[in-house]
């Protein structure tokens, strides 16, 4: 187990470094922290149901400027764990999303409290011209201590055993644990009517109901949509560029030396 703790914390590293040192490659997204947990564990199926169903909780969660919003990244590494160790149902790991996810918000706030001292005691050293220390200060402790942000928490979580999680989860009420799922289940509506939103016009709409009459009526599961949809986008690709180039707005084909940032002869 303690294997197992280190190196689901240093997983949990790599995912709060992703889009702050790393550059953002979306490692930081439950589906794909999930993934990662579940590769690790032995149980690629429940690592994927787990961090799909917190992916569809967290959509809905906007990060305005500094604000420290619930973690879900870390709520999804320790609730995958905790399914796939002590082999919990999908809903039984979600009842702990959105307590941790909250505890980690709270880690986050103070995280950004030190951080901003931090800057301060880093413009002091630039205007000594310490240039070395002001570096040290954003690069070496800014990354150690959100390292140490998420990796304490996890490998608390996991090396002190499901046994403990287990206990944790008998000792929430039972109204609690009802009022957190029904909580989850608004969360992901609101998450999938916020990504519609932005993406749902009068030329997509048609796939979002081709979507849903395979779904409802047909009974298709995810996977068989999902080949669906890509051999539509191939044939629907193909039939827009067939000519070897695609056509501009009134029709008429694009040049293929034509270049859009130069300016149009008046």
């Amino acid at each position: 187990m303690l294997l197992t703790s280190l190196i689901l914390g240093l997983v949990g590293v790599f995912c709060i470094l992703d889009s702050r040192l790393l550059g953002r490659l979306n490692f930081e997204r439950p589906l794909i922290s999930c993934t990662i947990v579940g590769l690790i564990l032995g149980d690629l199926p429940t690592g994927l149901a787990v961090g799909a169903s917190i992916e569809l909780m967290s959509l809905g969660l906007v990060v305005i400027g500094a604000a420290a919003p619930p973690d879900m990244n870390m709520a999804a590494i320790i609730c995958s764990a905790f399914a796939i160790l002590t082999d919990a149902s999908t809903e039984t790991a979600l009842a702990l999303a959105i307590p941790i996810a909250v505890l980690g918000q709270m880690l986050g706030v103070l995280m950004r409290t030190i951080l901003s001292n931090l800057t301060h005691a880093a413009d002091a050293a630039i205007l000594q011209g310490n240039f070395r220390r002001a570096r040290s200060m954003h690069i070496l402790w800014g990354t150690v201590l959100y390292s140490l942000m998420y990796f304490v928490p996890i490998f608390l979580a996991v090396y002190l055993g499901t046994d403990f999680v287990q206990k944790l989860v008998e000792v929430i009420p039972a109204w609690l644990t009802d009022g957190l799922n029904l909580g989850s289940k608004f969360l992901t509506a609101y998450g999938i009517a916020l990504l519609l939103s932005s993406m749902l016009n009068k030329s997509l709409v048609v796939f979002f109901l081709l979507g849903f009459f395979l779904v409802g009526y047909i009974g298709l599961n995810i996977t068989a949509i999902a080949i669906f949809a890509c051999i539509i986008a191939v044939v629907l690709t193909g039939l827009k560029f067939r000519g070897g180039s695609p056509a501009s707005a009134n029709g008429a084909p694009v040049a293929d030396d034509y270049d859009p940032l130069e300016d149009d002869d008046l």
